[in-house]
């Protein structure tokens, strides 16, 4: 039997019965394919409910005891049909498209996390407790988040510190324009320095990044500064003679998923600006 008709009848196996509608009242059953979507999930007390998730959904720790289906951008459709979800959620940030057609195809349901900049968080939020049966509590969690956005920046645009947020030490990938990190390095008062590079997420010299004189570093989480490629990045970057206090921020990496955490990853920056206004003598 030729691979694509097998694939196709374990698929009808699967799926034994009639096709189930395209929405589904408060799904039972969810397979979450996005680590942010996972928090998410559990965050709106669904966590019981949530039969499936993808090999990198790592949060919360109750999590990690469910059953996985592939990678992010890879998931298995056999796997996650196994599971007979009532609902799928995705994003369109690291999910593939086909996926999504496929599910459709055998009429499983989908919901699609689209928002990707910091202020259109609080909605999508909304709209998957709209869709999952908890519309309180997501408007909770989605208030949260808004009481940051609407709060006053210590500085004035462009007048706070210079900012570099490090995402890979060795080569030096940074944090650039339409992340959400520099959305939140805007809203906090910093300057971005990688602001104005063509991609989100730019490959930048130390040579570079020196010349634009960053007031503070912020390393994300996994960059141990005991690790050596830290270390070797940071002494190019901070000689010791310079002996700036604070100049160097640990952070986790609450800003790098759009989901619950995200108030908490503010609050982080907002713990760095310890150095003061930019000063015009660097």
């Amino acid at each position: 039997m030729p691979l694509v008709l097998a694939r196709l009848l374990v698929l009808a196996l699967l799926l034994s019965g009639p096709l189930r509608p395209a929405w589904a009242e408060d799904p039972e059953r969810i397979v979450s394919l996005a680590p942010a979507m996972t928090e998410t999930l559990f965050a709106l007390g669904l966590g019981e409910k949530v039969v499936g998730i993808t090999s990198v959904c790592d949060r919360p720790e109750a999590a990690r005891d469910k059953v996985r289906v592939g990678g992010m951008s890879n998931p298995s459709l056999e796997s996650i049909l196994a599971l007979k979800p009532e609902l799928v959620v995705m994003t369109t940030d690291g999910n593939p498209k086909y996926i999504a057609d496929q599910l459709q195809r055998f009429g499983i349901a989908i919901h699609v996390f689209t928002p990707r900049r910091l202020s259109e968080i609080p909605g999508g939020i909304r709209e998957l407790g709209a869709r999952v049966g908890a519309a309180e509590t997501a408007d909770i969690l989605a208030r949260k988040l808004e009481n940051l956005l609407t709060t006053p920046p210590r500085f004035a645009a462009g007048e706070g510190p210079k900012a570099l947020f490090v995402i890979w030490p060795e080569p030096l990938i940074v944090a650039g324009p339409g992340t959400l990190i520099d959305d939140a390095l805007t809203l906090v008062g910093y300057v971005n320095i990688a602001a104005d590079a063509g991609t989100a997420y730019p490959r930048f010299s130390v040579e570079e990044a020196l010349r634009r004189k960053p007031d503070v570093i912020f390393l994300g989480l996994g960059h141990d500064r005991d690790n050596p490629r830290t270390q070797r990045l940071l002494q190019r970057l901070v000689p010791p003679e310079l002996g700036h206090p604070g100049r160097i921020v640990t952070v986790s990496d609450a800003l790098y998923r759009a989901g619950p955490r995200l108030p908490g990853g503010i609050v982080e920056l907002s713990s760095g600006q310890n150095l003061g206004a930019k000063r015009s003598d660097r």
